[in-house]
């Protein structure tokens, strides 16, 4: 499985070396990668459906318990066929659609990682390599939604997307700590055994809200959701991969995922099943506002996850069944949607709803996806889609507070109904525009992509068996100890459900044919902006920004000297604070050295250096005598037998005080810069600096000592890395990774200072 995950990776790399190869007419085989890695994970199906369990685990991070440890059962096996059977056809219509794009191939590479990071994420039984994925996925996101960078439109959508899901990928890692914490384990598989622990802990509570606005904030929740319709400035391979199939539903796998773990509460049923009715009510409703096929599909995507969250807050069987099917449905249907937009817009130019009609006469293959796609949205036998309808409202009946639940089911799936076919049906019917007679068939790899999965949807409909024991019953079989024997069928006879399907039908019919789409209605509902959730984060936002420039402005007013001032002032103030607090200072002077007549000699020289330092005029004159300072500290270690931090100290002084020559000699002559009270001001502050770190060298010298870490490197420098210098084993062996840091951030600091000094602006143009 590891192998399967790095293919994306290597070919994204591949692509950096041989990416002119891939901009052309070869571009279709790039599909080859995703469609092997769909024929590689096709082919555990017989061992899932028979109950087994595919795992493999590499030790990576153990002292953390970090690990890469992959498992394949039902739930995965279902979004990885997802992941790449989406991906497949996604890559032959990009061949097509972005023919001829100059950085076609960097595409191509976005796409490559962001199927491997989700690979990964559905794949992780370890939620450090969950969360390591969930961030991947949403940097690639990042450069797929703002790929048209030339846009600002697209560049705000990229980073707004961001943004919320990086946050919400924070939140995941504070939940995952968490939940390390309770358990001592972050494999996914393990925590399944401490359920009880887990739940009865006091943690439990902040660990499960932390999952939730991870969930929420990727699957595009109110009131997280205003990012995606925001997204669809992307290309329409974007919108159909990410935005349809994959990406906005990691959070839906997640909550599935940990389901068996957190679920069973009244905290985790109940906050799902009230965000997701929201979120599926709030975003069916917006539907019949707009006249962008993509801010339709948008607006339908949002509420058909919520939906997903609403079922899997139901909890019961019934409901992951309807879940997951649900899962199915709508990556078939709203990913051919999308790429029948793609290719309406390809060749009319608009997405404009309004202004499309009898598209069927020049698209008719197109036309024939199109309305498929629509029958099987709304539930229409004998598609798929009328199979997940009848499951979700037979989960609604089976539930607490049944008739209210079910109600709010029926209403969105109306909605939905509606929303379908004006994207998949409307811009196909009545008279062509005369503007659009001469458009013609697009290339065979765009619209035979979204034919497929639509024949896809009226198979599994009518041969519902083939999702059942595929994906139904082994996901069931990881939900649930002991499963009810179930079997999914197209017909279940006149019954209640049947009914229910038979009112949505009927309802969406008339209201398609009652409401009609227009910019009227869509400048109605954008009076409503200032109270909607996007406006008020980016409100929040905005003085969240403005506050931290005034904070900034006041502190960072470009004087080095007031910045270290206020560091030292906070220091003084919370170091002292506790030392005053408990403020016991004994000090053994018995135990201290006798102070000789040569200590003596050389801390009145430095006191007296530091005095001339202090209240001389010549730049040059307080650099020496800064210069004697250090030289005085070096024969203090010399005194005290540490002639290696001696030999340090002296050559670290002796380059400091050159390069402060090199530096200020061609610099003007000497100013004041301050008032006297200023300086009184830092001296003072200095002063009383000074004091505090003499007393708490102090109060550290009168503590019980503890030699345990002393023991350790003395007994082990020479045996493990294999020095006599103590002090240079911890610094080159002990902490090698430390100081490797430091070197490494020093090196970029030069790196830096040194391009500045080269830098050669030649207008005021290029400075702003």
């Amino acid at each position: 499985m590891l192998t399967a995950i790095l293919l994306g990776f290597l070919f994204a790399l591949f692509l950096v070396f041989t990416g002119k190869f891939f901009r052309g007419k070869f571009a279709v085989i790039s599909a080859l990668i995703p469609i092997s890695l769909f024929v590689y994970f096709l082919s555990f199906i017989s061992q899932i459906s028979s109950g087994e369990i595919i795992t493999q685990k590499i030790s990576w991070i153990p002292s953390f318990g970090v690990d890469l440890s992959f498992r394949l059962d039902g739930l995965a096996l279902l979004f990885t066929l997802m992941i790449t059977g989406v991906g497949s056809l996604v890559f032959l219509y990009t061949a097509a659609y972005l023919k001829g794009h100059q950085y076609l191939d960097r595409f191509y590479g976005y796409l490559s990682l962001f199927m491997a990071a989700m690979l990964g994420l559905v794949l992780s039984d370890n939620l450090m390599s969950l969360f390591i994925f969930w961030e991947l996925t949403s940097i690639t996101s990042f450069f797929l939604i703002g790929f048209n960078n030339e846009a600002k439109d697209s560049r705000k959508s990229a980073l707004t997307a961001l943004g919320v899901t990086g946050i919400g990928g924070l939140l995941l890692l504070g939940g995952a700590v968490l939940l390390g914490y309770i358990t001592g384990t972050y494999e996914i598989s393990e925590m399944l055994s401490q359920t009880d622990v887990i739940q009865s802990h006091p943690y439990y509570s902040l660990a499960v809200i932390l999952i939730f606005a991870a969930a929420f904030t990727k699957s595009a929740q109110f009131p997280f959701h205003f990012w995606l319709p925001g997204a669809m400035k992307a290309p329409t391979p974007v919108s159909t991969y990410l935005h349809s199939a994959t990406m906005v539903k990691a959070g839906i796998y997640l909550l599935f995922r940990l389901s068996p773990v957190l679920g069973g509460t009244e905290l985790w049923h109940t906050t799902l099943i009230s965000f997701g009715a929201v979120t599926m009510l709030y975003s069916a409703f917006h539907i019949i506002f707009r006249t962008d096929l993509k801010g339709i599909l948008a607006y339908s995507t949002i509420s058909a996850l919520g939906i997903l969250v609403f079922l899997i807050g139901i909890g019961t069987e019934a409901a992951l069944i309807a879940a997951a099917i649900f899962i199915i449905v709508h990556a078939l249907y709203k990913a051919s949607l999308f790429l029948i937009t793609g290719i309406i817009d390809h060749e009319t130019g608009t997405r404009d709803v309004t202004k499309l009609a009898g598209l069927r006469k020049v698209l008719l293959p197109v036309a024939i996806a199109g309305f498929i796609a629509a029958l099987i949205s709304g539930g229409v036998p004998p598609s798929i889609g009328f199979v997940g309808k009848d499951l979700i409202y037979e989960a609604t009946l089976g539930s607490q507070n049944a008739i209210l639940l079910t109600g709010l089911a029926v209403l969105t799936n109306i909605l939905l109904f509606y929303g379908g076919f004006v994207a998949g049906v409307k811009p196909f019917l009545g008279k062509l525009p005369q503007k659009f007679e001469k458009i013609h068939m697009p290339s065979a790899l765009m619209w035979v992509p979204p034919l497929i999965m639509v024949v896809l949807g009226v198979i599994f409909g009518l041969v519902p068996s083939l999702v059942d024991t595929a994906f139904a019953q082994p996901i069931v079989q990881v939900m649930f100890d002991k499963p009810e024997d179930f079997h999914l069928k197209l017909w279940h006879g006149f019954n209640t459900v049947l009914g229910l399907s038979a009112l949505t039908l009927a309802a969406g019919v008339t209201l398609y044919f009652v409401i009609k789409p227009s910019h009227r209605k869509e400048n109605l509902i954008k009076r409503f902006d200032v109270i909607a959730p996007k406006d008020l984060i980016l409100k929040a936002s905005s003085a969240f920004e403005s506050f931290g420039k005034a904070w900034t402005n006041f502190f960072q007013n470009g004087y080095l000297r007031d910045y270290v001032g206020i560091v030292v002032v906070v220091i003084i103030g919370l170091v002292g604070y506790l030392l005053i607090s408990d403020f016991q200072l004994r000090i053994d002077y018995h135990s201290l050295s006798k102070v000789t007549v040569y200590e003596i000699a050389i801390i009145l020289m430095m006191f007296s250096a530091i005095i001339f330092t202090v209240f001389t005029n010549s730049r040059l004159a307080a650099v020496a005598s800064m210069g004697i300072i250090g030289f005085a500290f070096s024969l203090l270690f010399l005194f005290y037998s540490a002639p290696d931090l001696a030999m340090t100290q002296f050559s670290v002084d002796t380059l400091t005080v050159i390069l402060f020559v090199l530096v200020l000699y061609k610099l003007p002559k000497y100013l004041k810069l301050t008032k006297s009270k200023s300086r009184v001001k830092h001296g003072v502050l200095a002063t009383v600096f000074g004091s505090l770190i003499t007393v708490l060298v102090l109060k550290v010298l009168a503590e019980p000592k503890n030699n345990e870490v002393s023991q350790y490197y003395a007994e082990n420098a020479y045996k493990l890395a294999h020095g006599k210098n103590i002090v240079n084993v911890i610094l080159v062996d002990f902490r090698g990774a430390d100081t490797l840091i430091e070197i490494s951030v020093l090196i970029v600091a030069a790196l830096g200072v040194f391009s500045l000094l080269k830098l050669r602006l030649k207008s005021k143009d290029k400075i702003k």
